[in-house]
């Protein structure tokens, strides 16, 4: 089965996501996951290209050392503020209404509304997404998508939202993009990536407002039906509670982000024991600040409150606050801070949870993949294997060594035959064998030391010359007469 990998890039107003996804037929599994501060990201909008391509860069020069792969393109999420929502009908007509209608028809279609849009100034905007509302044959109206499919008509005319938005952050990411030497396969629109990876399907049909509290923005998106209703964003979040904190305390703004996510909390009077600790904060000339939690609680459920007035405007302009049965679903960075689900639940009256990433992939050793931050890279990475994008990375090819050639080992020839020989032409020497004794004092034999180990090639001549020498000095010492002693 074909593996592929797919590279998701979250441009946040605070922070950048990279993740990379490792997918085989339909397993995803997360290979890698990491954040960073972003630079010249406002409200999700890339404003300044430059310095936006410095973590950018980090981030990706980081996960190929660590993975050992090369990006070669990733998914890129378009900017959650500045978009409109507006409404298209499309008719296609067709050339066979005995045959069924197929879901290629319907993605015809699609394309059809959003490329015969009438935009106001097409230098300045461009159309983000479009999502079906409702469709009508020659016999049903008010059709869902599930439903047209496979029905026969002559015809077919369907009801779009169009998302519109601003021309210029999409021309800024590609720049920055451009500028890396990494090719874009596909940018998507993230509120509904996000809902059909957060949401449950019960969810989707019965109706929820899906609220994703980002750094810089705060965006709101209703389903019913199983179908993204209503879309809307405020331009504010998470970022303006740090602040507030850095602000009303009178420190750094990477100190103030820290206590954030160490210690904040919305609604001070149900801290229980925590509203009593203090924090100290020591600066380089050895004196302290002293921060108590409740005051931090206050400064942060002042903002919160702020935001969640907005949500809850938002869900009334959508003249939808009657169909949320599963109410409000908090996701995004913001969703971590302590009793911010209860704040909203307090507020409005309906019934609130955080969301995660449900459990359509696997993943292990990479921190934060769990946390309601990441759900905006996971639903990128589980859309784009639906889509079948390409591979978004390659491995590289392994570094084949040459082989050393071996100097070449002279070998000594093996001679054949006996290592000594006695000459032809020479006359036997007579010889007479005396015991030892008789010759007045006994000569003990030098003993023989143990013969060193050689190479098996040298052994046969070694001992056959030893044993020449040996026996010829025998000979010659048993030839002495007694007379000549």
């Amino acid at each position: 089965m074909e593996e592929r990998y797919i590279t998701a890039i979250d441009l946040g107003s605070s922070k950048i996501a990279l993740t990379v996804a490792k997918v085989t037929g339909n397993n995803v599994q997360v290979v890698y996951h990491s954040q960073r501060p972003s630079q010249g990201i406002r409200n999700s909008v890339v404003v300044n290209p430059r310095k936006a391509s410095i973590p950018i860069r980090e981030a990706i020069e980081d996960a190929q050392n660590e993975l050992k792969i090369k990006i070669l393109q990733v998914v890129v999420g378009l900017p959650r503020y500045s978009v409109r929502q507006e409404i298209k009908t499309g008719e296609l007509p067709r050339s066979a209404p005995e045959e069924y209608i197929t879901r290629d028809e319907i993605e015809i279609l699609k394309e059809l509304a959003i490329s015969e849009y009438p935009l106001a100034d097409e230098k300045r905007e461009a159309i983000y997404g479009a999502v079906a509302q409702s469709f009508s044959t020659d016999d049903q109206i008010q059709m869902l998508e599930s439903d047209v499919e496979g029905t026969l008509s002559s015809s077919i005319e369907g009801n779009f939202k169009v998302f519109v938005g601003s021309r210029s952050a999409i021309v800024s990411i590609d720049k920055v993009f451009n500028d890396l030497g990494i090719a874009i396969a596909k940018k998507y629109f993230l509120p509904d990536v996000v809902a059909r990876t957060v949401l449950a399907p019960d969810e989707l049909e019965n109706g929820v407002a899906l609220v994703d509290l980002g750094a810089g923005v705060t965006s709101v998106a209703i389903y019913h039906g199983g179908i993204m209703r209503h879309y809307s964003a405020i331009p504010f979040g998470g970022k303006n509670i740090t602040g507030d904190i850095r602000i009303e305390c009178s420190i750094s703004e990477h100190l103030a982000e820290n206590i954030k996510l160490a210690y904040g909390a919305c609604l001070p009077t149900k801290l229980a024991s925590l509203s009593e600790k203090i924090l100290q904060i020591r600066y380089e000339d050895s004196a302290y600040k002293e921060i108590p939690v409740k005051y931090l609680a206050e400064v942060i459920d002042a903002r919160a409150r702020e935001i969640a007035d907005a949500v809850l405007w938002s869900i009334q302009e959508s003249n939808l606050q009657d169909e949320l049965r599963a109410g409000i679903v908090l996701t995004g960075g913001g969703a971590s801070l302590t009793n911010i689900s209860t704040l909203f639940k307090d507020m409005s009256g309906y019934s609130v949870r955080t969301g995660y990433a449900r459990h359509l992939f696997s993943g292990s050793g990479c921190f934060g993949l769990y946390d309601p931050s990441a759900t905006s890279c996971i639903g990128m990475i589980l859309s784009a294997k639906d889509d079948a994008l390409p591979d978004c990375a390659i491995a590289p090819e392994p570094v084949v060594e040459e082989p050393v050639e071996e100097e070449p080992v002279m070998e000594e020839p093996v001679r054949e035959g006996p290592a000594w020989e006695m000459p032809a032409d020479s006359e036997p020497v007579e010889t007479t064998l005396i015991a030892p004794e008789e010759f007045g004092e006994t000569r003990p034999r030098k003993k023989k030391e143990p013969r060193r180990s050689r190479p098996s090639k040298f052994k046969l001549i070694w001992h056959d010359v030893v044993d020449a020498v040996q026996g010829k000095m025998d000979d010659l010492y048993s030839s002495i007469t007694e007379e000549e002693v």
